[in-house]
């Protein structure tokens, strides 16, 4: 990848929030790989090979009267990324017992420590998706459990389910970098029981799972629902993100076909994470 030649945009944006967090979906819906968020909003990398110059057309909080949203790109040869990453990412912490932290930050006293190198991954922690799906996890019983982490960008959501108890794991992810990334961090957190696939649903065939985890979109969330709940096991749990609090009625109303039923819900600013049970 060191060849590899990105376009970079440098987005400021007023007010910050909740503008940064929707214009970050929508720019990954667009193609954007990767996103560092700065004071004054984000700065996001799309491959030069997949950009056009219409690639913003469909981006349509760009257009919103509610925020002033302002920008420059330039193309960028990736030639540090990491230190550019080093530069960006802080660890996180979540309800004081689950850190996700880079392989040079200092070892924290959470009960569960994740080293993540994230390079061109979704899931560090630091979205709220990711947060909160990180939060289910860790009030919810793993223990002895077979999972699956659909869309499973750096692994991270996986890794922390193995270390909570999960006994047997399948890590999915249609990106070839996600799926790279996600053994590379499998193996950093010694994990014994997670495999890391490169695919879409039509992996489950024949596959069954006590939990799944999807933090996906909406819009793959409403096609593969009928799939997740065809591979869950009797008293399965299904848990959801990746869309806003605007969305939650469409995808229960998705789930209550396949008789599951919403038992919990995070919500994190607009963002939602949603529990179903069968």
């Amino acid at each position: 990848m060191s060849n590899t030649i990105y376009i970079g945009y440098d987005f400021k944006v007023e007010p910050l929030q909740p503008a940064t967090e929707i214009l970050i979906a929508e720019l990954g819906a667009a193609g954007f790989e990767s996103f560092v968020e700065h004071q004054e909003g984000v700065t996001a990398y799309i491959q030069k090979d997949d950009w056009t110059a219409f690639v913003l057309e469909d981006v349509y909080i760009l257009n919103s009267d509610e925020f002033k949203i302002t920008y420059e790109f330039s193309e960028i040869e990736q030639t540090n990324w990491n230190a550019e990453w080093e530069k960006s990412f802080k660890p996180i912490v979540v309800d004081d017992l689950v850190t996700v932290r880079a392989p040079f930050h200092e070892k924290p006293n959470t009960l569960y420590d994740i080293i993540i190198e994230p390079k061109m991954s979704f899931g560090t922690g630091h979205h709220e998706t990711t947060h909160m799906m990180i939060q289910h996890i860790i009030r919810n019983d793993f223990k002895d459990k077979s999972v699956l982490d659909m869309g499973c960008g750096t692994g991270v959501l996986a890794i922390l389910a193995e270390k909570v108890g999960a006994s047997q794991l399948d890590a999915i992810d249609i990106d070839n970098w996600c799926y790279l990334n996600s053994l590379e961090n499998v193996e950093r957190n010694n994990c014994e029981y997670i495999s890391v696939y490169q695919g879409d649903v039509g992996l489950l065939q024949g596959k069954h799972y006590d939990m799944v985890i999807a933090n996906i979109n909406r819009n793959i969330l409403l096609a593969d629902i009928p799939n997740y709940a065809k591979c869950l096991n009797a008293n399965g749990v299904l848990f959801l993100s990746g869309f806003y609090q605007e969305d939650l009625d469409i995808i229960v109303e998705k789930c209550s076909e396949y008789k599951l039923m919403l038992k919990d819900k995070i919500q994190r600013n607009s963002w939602v994470a949603a529990k179903f049970k069968i």
